[in-house]
């Protein structure tokens, strides 16, 4: 693996952060891919991750680097489309970062920027969306602000102007107007051109013309003509997305009538008055003539002021403000006698209350009746301009039906007949503008009204009468005017009905004029995104003239007489008929007389030479069409109206998108659209798609065409109409619909043929480049619904345009037969595909091209004519495309036959080449319409020329591949038996069946070949014989020895002794067996083999030992055994595919949970595709079939080929055990019991393969497994208890134990029982391994409760286990049990005391105390045979004790765990709580809220929160000090190591404070250490996750513990630790490591610690207690005893020297004074304590050295008066002492090597005690001996002399004569074997170096070793125990300065490595000595009372 991959791979396990941040632009890039990969895969907009990932992304698109930006762009998509409106509150610094960073990047970065900003838009984000183009178009650079005006487009034209506000869009406009860049000028015109499609010409020009230039207006003015303002939304945002299904279920539910749900559906229109500005109208009113103009005398002057007034009035909207005053005017103004004046003053009106609409509802009602009275003014300029001040009045809101009851009446009772009946036409218009609600509040009112003005007198009131009523009936139905109708005559009630029938139809209402919803032409917003600009409005040139369509429809057909057949009976019948089809001609005044009354139309303005009154009146037109409500019976003459007037040949673009929506509408809204219809249409619509302005409303009606007679027949009008048209535009945009088509409708509706025809011979040969793409993605789309086979209709397109082609295939991946998109309504259009194959290719009838001739010429006695007529079947095949139907081919293959037989050898060849040709041009038919043939093909094998034998073969080939060869093995077994067959043909047909079966698993139906094969064995060609044993291996092989061996029975003769003979070399079963077996009756052999076919159709696999797996009927077994070449293929690939598999990643989105999850369906899906990745084709369908045999099928070829494919079986071991679990669900028993028959092989052969499950794949497995243990059926709850135990076993107890626990939660009694019994089973077998998680059992004790009495008895047996192991211990982990369960549990525990006495097991709880006692006293090879070693270091989890502080018994559940994410705690107590009883993962949460605490209080440390901390840090310690080894055991099984992390970050944040760490007591500060210290020992850790920083952070916590916690206590700990440890704490020791080795390294980093503590001893010694630092030493050495200290200074043991060193140091600071600090040693006990001898040699020796002044006389003891009283004895010990030295010197200087080490020592006692004679030792030596001494001597002294002799060296101490004591009477440890202590340590193991006490290795070490093996043959000599003293110090000073660190020399860190940058300062020789001053008196004074009071604590 190179650099980076190993970089990408291990950036793999950073948290996201991390690794979208990192340094690395591949890794950011690898993580963007993962995110949007996950983001995908989120299906809820609830997912916890969707918040959990907004925040990145601010981040992640503003990356410098232009890749990693662009995948983090489809990350930001990805999770846009996951998200739901919650993700808006990310959205502002999202866009933000896009407006900076994204877009001025490359086009499609730009492209994916805009993607963004249009789902935001879509999640309701709008305001962040238009505040971040806001920014965006201030952008200096313009290339930044085009993309920004492009996406508001596209977001106003997707979603309309009621999502995207237009208000905001328009106040940006202008300063865009004046952009310097032109692009930015288009744009913005453009963006300007798709607001008035929206609101409106009127409102953008009154709004943005004044603000703009005179060149831009003009510029726009000419735009706005192509504008219509019929826009509608094509995307909706996601929360109307969700409420479609439900609005569409409701829309089918109502039907099509006009309703008001229907209504709600209709896009709202923008009202332009909320667009503007107020204006203030009042203030230049003042300052106008107004006032005095009205006035004035002369009428002239009154209507000027007014005009003044109807001008400032006009505008849109007018501020609020005081107008009554102005309307009090205008009141007298209206009533004025000039009528000039009037007319003004109305319009005056109409204004005000347009532009101020509610705010002039109190002036309008007083004004309403001299309104109403001034009807009665003939003339029509003053009715004109009453009528729309009264509509414009109730329009704005300035009065409603309830507000002008009671001025209505007044009016309809007028003497004058035009008020009544214009007021009465004004209430027509206020109902018809109306709601349906106010008209249902008001009718009972206005019914009377008209009910009495029907009697008026006049007719036209009369007639207003009528329309009102027939308004209101409109609105509210009939029922409301039964009851007044009954009063009516007949002709008024025949009137009225006629006109509520005619105004169903006529003027456009609210409730039915509305614009129909578009339906299903809403795009979806997880469709594709196609980027729109907005300078694409802009048009390039003038619109292109129409042909007319009628004229040229009508010329291709004459007469009259076939539209009147459409009328008649039999237009069913004759639908299809070409005539039916092809419209007649046809006038416009026929066409306006067969309409008649139904729709009112001008045709002379739709031929008006003025565009706008064409625009007008077809507008009209389109309103009455869409309001009538049955157009069935009118349809043909509505289209030829409009084809007609003003037909296609329009100019204007606005008339022909009316007349294009008109028919749109029609062919939507009919049931039944004819194809008349669109034949008159069709060539006018295609010219409309060529022109850009009509390009969207053309294809949209051409989609609707497709929708109402089929896609398949507008593809065959537009066919004739693309070709021959002189445009090539038309062809190009056609063939872009059609594309469209095809991904909407599919093909089946389709003549793929014809379309194929046309791509290759007019689209493909267009010399237009538009085309020719167009029609390559045309191909493209086809070949995502046919599949790669088209390819084979384009073999003569030109090789450019075919490697187009195929990119484009490759494009568009064939996806099956996918479902449509859309629909076809025609009844009548059924699919085109009947003559296509599978994959909807058409397949040609060539039944035609079968002439009598053709076979005529077959027949030829002319050989010419034969080949001519053969060569011509191969040419019709060609020219089919070979791909032709079976219709019309039995005649053609018995001519062929007959050419088989024929008499020239080549055309027998050319024949066999022909029928294979056929064979794979019809497929599977060909096997009914050859009628035999392949039974004469086989005979050709039998010539005995090799050509004609190869050209037989290939027959065969392509018939096996057309059909199966099952269906053959008939024929072949037919031909093998006939004589005619030669050597030859025999020897090709055997080979052949056997390339045939090479690579087939199985195949029974073989085994009709048995005996045609075996009397082949006997055959007397050596060939043959060969190529038939070869194939009856096959046979053996697809069959099974065992049903080879039962159909032996029907060979007879040498055959059958061949055959018996050769199925025993294929591991069949003995001869002797075979010959038995074949005398087994054949009826019930038979009935056997009936009998296995019909129960399992497809088979057993080979191998399976069944005895009647192999009868397996042939008929029955072909549908799942047909072996095609294919099939083999598929066979002779590998099982698994593992070459791409990606486990990691797919382990990476594994949730780890114990509960089990039934699987989801996109769970399933996963499976699914994982399936079909990783599996071989055969066993993909076995698996994943719905059918049980065929899955049992599946697992038996597993079964079969697990021996073989182990290592890629554990590539995909999760799929795999996914499916398992999928089995398991679906709880079929006869798979259960297969796959409960392969499990355990798996687990063994992972076991043989070293191979444990991880993490990812126990979470996808053993809940589920766990879940089903409690299956109904006794025998499954057996295999599966049996399997849990295994996986037990192989897996690891500790891990599984949490999934048991969870099945003690299930609902499933039975689960409970089997769990609890496992738990029952791990207490017995695996206790070591659970020891930790025993708190859990309380869930056990909890089901005692239970109604059930299996499962009560269950958990009590469950605990008597327990009490077995545990004994009286077991209380501590039941929990608060209720009385009644308590005696349960205590008569089960009597009862399991008694049975044990009973069989004499001993007592509950004795094993386990006397397994720790035998491994405290007999070492750790005992611990490692017991078991209460954990696991071997080979496995993947070790466990261990884990010593913590006994907690306080208390009623504590389980913390439940959460499913979905961890929920965090709330307070500091809850917080401890999770700490300490929670999972790791739950940990975390707490330890978060820890952290947050301490930084808080450290923050303000003399507040009262520190004040809490510091009373329970103790509490907090010691739980974290558990929770270390949990975590890093958790770690260690796969999991993350971030629970490692936060732990150590707690305890360093806690021990960074001294506040805190002094409140840590001395028992959780022993049990932290430990833990720390084993943790930087143990060799997994480097291994683990992060392993290099976790040792770091270990190594600095360590530090941060020495430094920061008390002084005194970590002494005591660290001198503690210099014990053996227990063996129950550490992890199983490594095969080549014992615990004493290990023991060894761990007391090494003791050592270490203490070092460091000592080192700054001289500047903390009044800190620490000395009383409680010599109580430890004195225990230490008390343990170790004399005798042990006596072997262990000869070993030179690290541990004691630094013991002895701490005791010198602490000596040599104190003086004497340090006698007062013994107030917790036991100095009156005898024997004396070992501490008194050593403290009172090492205060002489200090002494001697002039390094101390002793208060006494140095013999004199602080302690006792023994040593005093006993001076002569003392001194007679100091004479043998320094005898024995002399002796071991002596002793030195008689060896060679160390003979001048021991020359410079005596030299050193001369010059020490010049009084001695050292030559009276020397009596017995020889002269020579002394010689050399004393010539040695003189040598040391001229050396000493000259100064080359060391000043001191550095002397082991030996133990004082008078402390040759007894050991105490305490047992001692065991002894350590100490002999690897000095060997040098392998870096790999990450342990540290021993500690060297001094840097300069001089000869002092063997100096030391040497003296200390002898010191104990020297009797007492005060003298030499000084000096050797003194030397001791000045080497321990140099061992203090000179070792300034504890860290390890590795870099991978380990203890304290830090240290030597810390510049603690060396602590220097002392020649002085410390008075015993005031201060330690006084302390010495308090200890001496707390040890009299007994209040002293001991150690």
């Amino acid at each position: 693996m190179s650099e980076e991959e190993n970089l990408l791979k291990q950036a793999k396990k950073l948290p996201w952060e991390d690794r979208l941040l990192h340094k690395n632009w591949k890794v950011r890039n690898d993580a963007n891919i993962d995110l949007a990969a996950l983001c995908d895969s989120i299906t809820d907009p609830k997912d916890p991750r969707i918040r959990e990932l907004g925040h990145f992304f601010k981040k992640t698109v503003a990356d410098s680097n232009a890749p990693v930006q662009d995948k983090a762009l489809d990350a930001l998509i990805a999770y846009l489309k996951a998200a739901d409106a919650d993700a808006g509150r990310f959205a502002k610094e999202v866009c933000d970062a896009i407006v900076a960073k994204c877009l001025t990047g490359r086009p499609k970065t730009v492209e994916k920027a805009q993607m963004v900003f249009m789902l935001w838009v879509e999640l309701e984000a709008v305001d962040v969306f238009l505040d971040a183009m806001e920014k965006a178009i201030k952008n200096k650079v313009a290339k930044a602000v085009v993309p920004a005006i492009d996406v508001m487009f596209q977001a106003l034209s997707e979603f309309g102007s009621k999502v995207v506000p237009p208000k905001r869009v328009l106040k940006m406009l202008p300063e865009l107007f004046d952009h310097q860049d032109q692009n930015v000028r288009a744009s913005s015109k453009g963006l300007t051109l798709e607001l008035c499609r929206w609101i409106g010409r009127d409102p953008v020009k009154s709004i943005l013309f004044e603000k703009m230039r005179d060149t831009m207006k003009k510029e726009l003015e000419a735009e706005l003509v192509n504008v219509t303002g019929s826009a509608r939304p094509t995307r909706k945002i996601r929360s109307e997305q969700d409420k479609e299904p439900e609005q569409e279920v409701a829309a089918e539910a109502g039907g099509s009538g006009p309703s008001e749900e229907s209504t709600a559906e209709v896009p709202q229109e923008i009202d332009e008055y909320e667009l503007v500005d107020p204006v203030d109208i009042l203030t230049p009113l003042e300052k106008s003539t107004f006032w005095n103009g009205v006035k004035a005398t002369k009428w002239s002057e009154r209507k000027d002021a007014v005009a003044e007034l109807t001008k400032l009035a006009s505008t849109k909207r007018i501020a609020p403000g005081d107008f009554s005053e102005v309307c009090r005017t205008l009141k007298k103004l209206i009533t004025d006698s000039n009528l000039a004046v009037a007319v003004e003053a109305v319009q005056a009106l109409g204004n005000l209350a347009s532009g101020l609409r509610t705010n002039l509802s109190a002036s309008s009602r007083f004004l309403l009746p001299v309104l109403l009275e001034k009807l009665k003014e003939k003339k029509a300029t003053m009715t004109v301009a009453l009528s729309n001040t009264l509509q414009a009045m109730h329009k704005a809101g300035c009065l409603t039906l309830v507000d002008i009851v009671e001025d209505v009446k007044t009016a309809v009772k007028n003497k004058v007949p035009s008020v009544r009946s214009l007021t009465l036409n004004w209430v027509t218009y206020c109902v018809e503008t109306s709601n349906k609600a106010t008209i249902l509040k008001v009718h009972k009112d206005y019914v009377p009204i008209c009910m009495e003005c029907l009697n008026d007198g006049t007719p036209e009131v009369r007639d207003a009468a009528f329309s009102v009523l027939a308004a209101i009936a409109k609105m509210v139905g009939m029922r409301p005017l039964e009851k007044s109708l009954e009063k009516l005559d007949d002709v008024r009630r025949k009137k009225l009905s006629e006109m509520i029938g005619i105004s169903g139809g006529g003027a456009p209402t609210a409730g039915g004029s509305a614009i129909p919803a578009s339906g299903g032409t809403v795009e979806s917003s997880d469709g594709g995104f196609v980027r729109r600009s907005a300078a694409s409005m802009l048009s390039g040139k003038k619109p292109v003239a129409a042909a007319p369509a009628a004229k040229k429809g009508a010329s291709a057909k004459t007469g009259g007489g076939i539209a009147k057949k459409a009328d008649g009976p039999s237009q069913t019948k004759k639908a299809a008929e070409p005539e039916d089809v092809e419209p007649s001609e046809m006038g416009l005044e026929e066409i306006e007389s067969r309409l008649g009354s139904l729709v009112q139309v001008d045709t002379a303005k739709l031929k008006s030479t003025a565009w706008k009154e064409r625009l007008e009146e077809i507008t009209k037109l389109k309103e009455d069409i869409q309001a009538l409500q049955e157009l069935d019976k009118s349809v043909e003459m509505l289209v030829r109206l409009v084809c007609a007037v003003p037909g296609w040949n329009e100019k204007n673009v606005q008339v022909q998108q009316q007349v294009i929506e008109v028919v749109t509408h029609i062919a939507s809204t009919a049931s039944k659209f004819p194809k008349k219809c669109v034949v008159l249409c069709i060539a006018g619509i295609c010219e409309r798609v060529a022109d850009i302005k009509t390009r969207v409303q053309a294809m949209k009606c051409l989609t609707t065409f497709a929708e109402a007679v089929g896609p398949g027949f507008i593809f065959e009008r537009m066919f004739k109409i693309m070709k021959e048209h002189k445009n090539p535009k038309v062809l190009s945009e056609g063939l872009v619909w059609m594309v469209s088509a095809v991904e909407d409708f599919g093909v089946s509706h389709l003549k793929l043929k014809d379309l194929i025809d046309f791509c290759k011979d007019t689209g493909l040969q267009s010399s237009a480049a538009a085309t020719r793409n167009a029609t390559i993605k045309l191909i493209g789309a086809l070949h995502k619904f046919v599949g790669p086979d088209i390819k084979a209709f384009l073999s003569d397109v030109k090789p450019a345009l075919l490697t187009a082609v195929e990119a484009e295939c490759e494009k568009n991946p064939f996806e099956g037969a996918a479902a449509a998109k859309k629909t076809v309504k025609a009844s009548d259009c059924e699919p085109s595909g009947s003559g296509g194959g599978l994959d909807g290719l058409p397949r040609e009838d060539i039944s035609a091209k079968i002439t009598p001739a053709l076979l005529k010429g077959l027949e030829s006695s002319d050989w010419k004519m034969r080949l001519e007529s053969i060569e011509a079947v191969n040419k019709i095949v060609e020219e089919a495309n070979k791909r032709i139907q079976p219709t019309g081919t039995a005649e053609l293959f018995g001519a062929l036959r007959a050419r088989l037989y024929d008499s020239n050898k080549n055309l027998i060849i050319t024949t066999l080449t022909c029928i294979s040709g056929l064979a794979s041009a019809m497929g599977p038919p060909v096997e009914k319409s050859s009628k035999g043939i392949l039974s004469d093909v086989l005979k050709c094998l039998g010539d005995n020329k090799k050509h004609m034998r190869e050209s037989a073969l290939a027959a065969l080939d392509s018939w096996v591949a057309a059909t199966h060869l099952d269906k053959m093995i008939p024929y072949i077994t037919t031909c093998l038996t006939e004589a005619k067959l030669g050597a030859e043909g025999r020897k090709d047909l055997f080979d052949w069946l056997t390339r045939q079966l090479t690579g087939v698993v199985d195949f029974p139906d073989a085994i009709q070949l048995l005996r045609p094969t075996a009397a082949a064995m006997t055959d007397k060609s050596v060939d043959v014989r060969k190529a038939a044993e070869t194939f009856f291996g096959e046979i053996v092989r697809v069959c099974g020895p065992e049903m080879v061996m039962k159909n032996s029975r029907d060979i007879q003769g040498p055959a059958l002794a061949i055959v018996l003979e050769r199925l025993k070399s294929h591991g069949g079963v003995p001869v002797s067996d075979v010959y038995e077996t074949t005398k087994t009756a054949a009826p019930s052999w038979q009935a056997a083999k009936t009998k296995v076919g019909r129960a399992n159709g497809h088979g057993s696999k080979p191998g399976s030992r069944a005895g009647s797996s192999r009868g397996v009927s042939a008929k029955a077994a072909r549908p799942e055994t047909i072996m095609s070449v294919q099939d083999i293929n598929v066979q002779s690939q590998a099982l698994l595919n593992v070459k791409d598999s990606n486990k990691d990643e797919r382990e990476r989105i594994v949730v780890r949970r114990f509960k089990f999850e039934e699987l989801r369906l996109e769970q399933i899906q996963d499976l699914e595709n994982d399936v079909t990745k990783y599996f071989r084709e055969d066993l993909q369908r076995l698996l994943l079939s719905t059918d049980f045999k065929k899955q049992v099928v599946g697992i038996e070829m597993l079964q079969k080929a697990l021996p073989s494919i182990a290592k890629e079986i554990i590539e995909v071991l999760d799929v795999l055990l996914k499916w398992f679990v999928l089995r398991f669900c679906e709880s079929n028993t006869s798979c259960l019991l297969k796959v409960l028959e392969f499990l355990p092989e798996l687990f063994d052969t992972l076991g043989n393969e070293n191979y444990t499950m991880n993490e990812a794949e126990a979470s996808i497995f053993l809940p589920c497994l766990v879940e089903k243990t409690g299956h109904n059926i006794e025998k499954m709850r057996e295999k599966l208890r049996k399997l849990m135990k295994q996986i037990i076993q192989s897996y690891s107890a500790a891990k599984t134990f949490p999934y048991i626990l969870e099945g003690l939660r299930s609902r499933n009694s039975r689960t409970k029982i089997e769990c609890t019994d496992l738990v029952g089973y791990l207490l017995d077998n695996h206790y070591t391994e659970i020891s930790g998680q025993l708190k859990n059992l309380q869930i056990v004790a909890s089901l005692t409760a239970e109604r059930d009495g299996e499962l009560r008895k269950a958990a009590l047996n469950c605990f008597a286990s327990g009490y077995k192991i545990l004994g009286d211990d077991i209380w501590k982990y039941v929990g608060k049990l209720s009385e009644a369960q308590t005696s349960m549990l205590d008569e089960k525990f009597k009862w399991k005391y008694r049975e044990m006495e009973k069989r004499k097991e001993g007592k509950p709880g004795e094993a386990r105390a006397a397994l720790r006692r035998s491994v405290r006293e007999n070492g750790s090879d005992i611990a490692e045979q017991s078991g209460e070693v954990s696991r071997s270091m080979s496995g993947p989890v070790f466990s261990r004790e884990i010593y913590a502080p006994q907690e306080p018994q208390m009623e504590r559940h389980p913390l439940a765990r959460p499913s979905g994410g961890i929920i965090g705690p709330t307070d500091w107590n809850e917080a401890l709580d999770i700490i300490t009883y929670g999972s790791p993962e739950q940990s975390v949460e707490g330890m978060k809220v820890v952290c947050h605490e301490l930084a808080a209080a450290t923050n303000d440390p003399e507040g009262s929160l520190m004040d809490d901390l510091v009373k329970d840090a103790d509490k907090l310690v010691s739980c974290l000090a558990a929770k270390v080894a949990k975590t890093f055991d958790f770690s260690l099984m796969g999991a993350s190591s971030r629970s490692c992390k936060y732990v150590l970050n707690t305890l360093m944040q806690t021990f960074q404070n001294k506040r805190l760490a002094h409140a840590v007591n001395v028992t959780t500060l022993d049990n932290l250490i430990t833990e720390l210290l084993l943790w930087l020992l143990d060799e997994r850790v480097p291994r683990m996750d992060d392993g290099s920083q976790l040792l770091k952070a270990l190594n600095v916590l360590m530090l941060k513990i020495l430094d920061n916690a008390e002084r005194t206590s970590s002494f005591v700990v660290l001198i503690g630790l210099l014990k053996p440890l227990d063996p129950s704490r550490w992890p199983a020791p490594p095969s080549n490591e014992s615990f004493a080795t290990r023991n060894s390294k761990f007391s090494e980093l003791v050592v270490k610690c203490l070092i460091k503590l000592t080192k700054v001893l001289q500047n903390t010694i009044y800190e620490v207690d000395l009383d409680r630092i010599l109580q430890s030493i004195h225990v230490y050495l008390q343990e170790l005893g004399m005798e042990e200290i006596r072997r262990r200074a000869g070993a030179d043991d690290k541990p004691l020297r630094m013991v002895k060193t701490v005791l010198h140091e602490l000596v040599k600071l104190r003086g004497t004074a340090i006698k007062g600090h013994l107030s917790m040693v036991p100095i009156d006990m005898e024997p004396q304590p070992i501490i008194l001898a050593y403290i009172d040699l090492n205060l002489q020796t200090l002494a001697a050295a002039r390094m101390l002044t002793p208060a006494g006389p140095v013999g004199q003891t602080h302690w006792g008066d023994s040593m005093a009283n006993n001076q002569m004895l003392a001194t007679h010990s100091a004479d043998a002492q320094l005898k024995q030295e002399l002796s071991a010197i002596f002793k030195k200087i008689g060896d060679k090597q160390t003979c001048s080490i021991g020359l410079y020592e005596l030299y050193r006692i001369t010059q020490l005690y010049p009084k001695v004679d050292i030559f009276s030792q020397l009596q017995n030596a020889s002269e020579a001996f002394r010689t050399y001494i004393r010539d040695g001597l003189a040598q040391m002294q001229k050396n000493a002399a000259a100064g080359t002799i060391p000043s001191s060296v550095a002397m082991p101490t030996p133990p004082p004569s008078a402390l040759n004591l007894s050991s105490p009477k305490s047992t001692p440890l065991s002894p350590v074997n100490t002999n690897s202590l000095n060997t040098r340590t392998d870096p790999t193991n990450f342990t540290l170096p021993p500690p060297s006490y001094a840097e300069d290795d001089r000869s002092s070490q063997v100096d030391d070793q040497r003296n200390d093996r002898f010191q104990s043959e020297v009797s007492s000599g005060r003298d030499a125990i000084r000096e050797r003293l003194k030397n001791m110090q000045l080497t321990s000073g140099e061992m203090v300065i000179q070792t300034n660190s504890i860290s390890s020399e590795h870099e991978s860190g380990h203890p304290m490595d830090e240290d030597s940058g810390t510049g603690n300062p060396p602590v220097p020789v002392h020649s002085g000595v410390f008075p015993m001053d005031e201060k330690a008196l006084s302390g010495l004074q308090a200890r001496m009372e707390r040890l009299k009071s007994g209040s002293m604590d001991p150690l």
